[in-house]
């Protein structure tokens, strides 16, 4: 079995997802994983989806029609599935507190600093309840390595959550 990883972008529109799980199906391909958002009326997912060997070809033709409703880059290769860097540890990341330029910049900063990989990152503002302003909330998985000193990391988000305002809770039961 092959497997591919589809990038899929375009307006909107209700059967996008439909249309690219039909044209996988119809060649023997199985839809293993995916992840797939809405945002001002633009749709972007990517998906990994395995296939018999011969019908690769077949498949990423069978999704050319479809460009104009999505754009669609398949990239071949060899790709494992929840792959972890040996001895690395799984945190989830939580961030809540008022809203301002530059937060997402300043928390992959220190992520950085500490070799920490983002595997997912989800954000969004709201209004706040009360205060008249807007809230910044993010979630995100993250991998860290081995090699990273979990101490330090910890207190550099907290002098960052203290600087920015915010609260920040790194979970180690992921």
């Amino acid at each position: 079995m092959a497997t591919l990883v589809l990038t899929l972008i375009g307006d909107d529109r209700a059967g996008l997802v439909n249309a690219v799980a039909e044209v996988v199906a119809r060649h023997g391909g199985n839809w293993e994983r995916s992840q797939m958002a809405e945002l001002a009326g633009k749709f972007a997912g990517i998906v990994l989806v395995t296939v018999p060997d011969d019908s690769v070809d077949t498949l990423v033709a069978a999704l050319e029609p479809l460009h104009g409703m999505l754009d669609i880059m398949a990239q071949p290769g060899a790709v494992e599935l929840d792959v972890i860097a040996p001895g690395a540890r799984r945190f989830a990341l939580d961030l809540v507190g008022t809203d301002r330029p530059g937060i997402v910049r300043e928390i992959t900063d220190v992520l950085a600093a500490h070799a920490v990989n983002i595997d997912t990152l989800r954000t969004e503002t709201r209004d706040a309840p009360m205060s008249g302003g807007r809230l910044f909330e993010a979630a995100a998985m993250l991998e860290v390595p081995a090699s990273t000193d979990i101490g330090a990391l910890r207190v550099a988000l907290e002098k960052l959550a203290n600087e920015l305002m915010v609260d920040i809770t790194l979970d180690t039961g992921v």
